[in-house]
């Protein structure tokens, strides 16, 4: 997962990379849930994408060809709706056609491309620098007001989360604030194996853009595993996550 320092990155990462201007509010796209019928953020739905065949699976990337079906739904709701039939015949309204082939493990597929998209942009970051490890280097960083987030594995020690928290609430001028760092659905062995490093517990990052670009599918795994979004944690955290929605308009086509 490293870069060497001479080599140039790919023009596709290059461009991942490179900073956009936010839309205007009023122009941010959204998606309707074809189980809810709710509109929302596209950056908080999962798209589900149909191959030639007929069978549906999940398009984390949002870059299938055709038509999309979009899910607000926890992991646990397409559980129900796919045992219940629900699923189906909200796909096949979506993709106009009952020839369907829809997988009985479609909610763990969904996980996993969510987990890969994740852990996929982590590799980016750190490839590019961008990403803070070593407990040592993440304490003397948080205490000197340069960490905008910071990451524990889920299973992560407490008495490392609280002395990384400590630090990071030092060097933002918020003790006593109870600010904390946001705790990963993954342990340290899938952070590890993702990284290429050894025992992977707490990560952070410094550039507000790295923020944005780590929140979006972490915060869209989250939702779909049910979990609790850190409500305010972090300088970067607001501007983060209104970024986060700002998509440019060559992603906005189905």
């Amino acid at each position: 997962m490293r870069t060497p320092p001479n080599e140039r990155l790919s023009p596709d990462i290059a461009e991942d990379l490179r900073p956009r201007k936010p839309e205007p509010a009023k122009s941010r796209p959204e998606r309707r849930c074809i189980l809810t019928g709710e509109s929302g953020p596209r950056a908080t739905l999962v798209r589900l994408a149909v191959s030639p065949s007929g069978l549906v699976l999940p398009d984390a990337h949002e870059k299938a060809p055709g038509r999309g079906a979009w899910v607000c739904a926890s992991r646990t709701m397409v559980e129900e709706a796919l045992a219940n039939g629900k699923l189906k015949g909200a796909l096949s309204r979506a993709f106009k056609t009952s020839e369907l082939e829809i997988p009985q493990d479609l909610p763990a597929k969904i996980e996993d491309a969510l987990r890969r998209v994740f852990l996929d942009r982590l590799g980016l970051e750190m490839r590019v620098g961008a990403l803070i490890l070593g407990t040592q280097r993440i304490a003397e960083t948080a205490r000197g007001g340069g960490v905008a987030l910071l990451l524990h594995a889920s299973d992560a020690s407490e008495d490392g989360r609280k002395k990384l928290d400590q630090a990071w609430r030092v060097g933002e001028e918020a003790e006593g604030s109870g600010m904390r760092g946001w705790e990963l659905p993954l342990d340290r062995d899938a952070l590890s194996v993702a990284l290429g490093r050894d025992n992977v517990v707490h990560m952070a990052l410094a550039d507000d853009a790295a923020v944005a670009r780590v929140l979006r599918p972490l915060e869209r795994l989250m939702h779909y595993l049910g979990q609790d979004i850190p409500a305010d944690n972090g300088r970067a955290i607001a501007r983060a996550a209104d970024d986060t929605n700002d998509k440019t308009k060559r992603n906005e086509q189905e």
